[in-house]
């Protein structure tokens, strides 16, 4: 998700497009607040493993 965020955020800098600007930030937000709480061990969607 952090990745798809990023590649949104440069196209829509790159394109100029606003929306994909804005879906980029959102992703890379959830994507961080994904990331940090598999790290630090939490069970995100009643999962702590995806497979």
């Amino acid at each position: 998700m952090l990745v798809l965020g990023l590649i949104l955020l440069i196209l829509g800098f790159v394109l100029n497009i606003s929306i994909l600007w804005t879906i980029g930030i959102v992703l890379l937000l959830v994507g961080a607040v994904l990331w940090l709480l598999g790290a630090t061990g939490r069970a995100v969607g009643g999962r702590r493993h995806w497979y």
